[in-house]
């Protein structure tokens, strides 16, 4: 499926090809902090069909606990998260669904990533695919 988004303030757009039907939600920490909500809604998209369109994001690099390294993409005006990949030569760009424009036709989350950190009150549809960290 094709799809495109931005940032909030639309300083920086991008397309992709992504599948529908591949949403996976992050409980981990550092998904709910850098979100600044409980968990956060990832879609991937394949590197050979990820263009960035206007502008060009701000980059963090985060460090996980076991050491692997990804960047984080963000827009330097609005703050708005748009992606995270790899450091060296990204596979997949892991896309945040809020930036995606067609993100009500994404169909509903495949899996749950990090569930032991999942607050209690939170509660996704029956029956997804659940991992206790990361898979």
């Amino acid at each position: 499926m094709k799809i495109d988004g931005s940032c909030h303030c639309q300083a920086i757009a991008y397309e992709a090809e992504v599948q529908s039907g591949s949403i996976t939600v992050c409980h981990c920490n550092d998904c709910q902090a850098q979100s600044g909500s409980v968990f956060r809604a990832n879609i991937p998209a394949p590197a050979d069909g990820f263009r960035l369109v206007r502008g060009t994001p701000r980059t963090y690099l985060k460090t996980a606990d076991s050491g692997h390294q990804r960047l984080l993409a963000f827009c330097e005006v609005c703050g708005t998260t748009l992606y995270a990949c790899d450091v060296d030569r990204p596979v997949a760009y892991s896309l945040r669904v809020g930036t995606i424009r067609q993100r009500q036709q994404l169909g509903t989350p495949q899996r749950q990533i990090w569930t032991r950190r999942r607050h209690a009150w939170v509660s996704l549809p029956a029956g997804m695919e659940s991992c206790d960290g990361q898979p």
